[in-house]
């Protein structure tokens, strides 16, 4: 377990959180085979966001640590900002 003080340690020495990688690639093969859970339809990758994006139904599939998030609740509505 860490101690406050090796927090404050890493602080000084510009240690950060890491962010969400979303140069991660999805492998062709499995973006042809996945499809929207709502409409059925193909999705689209879109690789500056880390999204698979489903233009019929309007929303944006998370992919996090290289696996898509297919789940509506999930999802994002495409008018919303990332």
């Amino acid at each position: 377990m860490s101690e406050p003080g090796d927090r404050e340690e890493a602080k000084q020495r510009g240690s950060k959180p890491e962010k969400p990688d979303h140069g991660q690639r999805v492998d062709p093969k499995l973006l042809e085979l996945l499809v929207c859970p709502v409409s059925h339809k193909p999705l689209r990758y879109d690789a500056e966001a880390g999204e698979l994006i489903s233009d019929a139904a309007g929303l944006a599939y998370p992919i996090r640590d290289g696996i898509p998030i297919m789940l509506e609740d999930e999802a994002r509505l495409l008018d919303d900002t990332p």
